[in-house]
């Protein structure tokens, strides 16, 4: 599995992981009953330490996107139409979230976001 970690970012490894992860199940790349590489075998993968790993396949497996089963390893978790889809609406949640922020920080106003918003949604 392939994984690019920035190791510079402000972002933790272990989301990073997560991310990277879940977006691939969400593309379809890896599929239901996927085998995910060993704790051991992905941090060396990744120059990362095990215990990171650990953390991020832990996260992915509360929020139902893996399973994992002692002594065999972790599989991708049946892929929930429902979970992909609140998964995806929480990533466009994030962005304008964002994108409001890099707003104010221009100094807009409500009234002009808003005006902005809806003249994106007409293209």
């Amino acid at each position: 599995m392939k994984l690019i970690i920035n190791h510079s970012s402000m972002q933790p490894i272990y989301e990073q992981i997560v991310e990277q992860v879940k977006g691939k199940i969400m593309q379809g790349e890896l599929q239901e009953n996927t085998p995910l590489p060993s704790v051991r075998t992905l941090a060396k993968e990744i120059k990362v330490s095990a215990l990171t790993v650990k953390k991020a396949y832990d996260t992915l497996t509360l929020e139902g996107f893996i399973i994992t089963i002692h002594g065999k390893g972790s599989f991708v978790a049946f892929a929930n139409q429902n979970m992909m889809l609140e998964e995806k609406k929480k990533e466009v949640e994030a962005d304008l979230e964002m994108a409001i922020r890099k707003g104010r920080s221009c100094g807009m106003s409500n009234e002009e976001l808003t005006q902005l918003f809806e003249i994106v949604l007409e293209d």
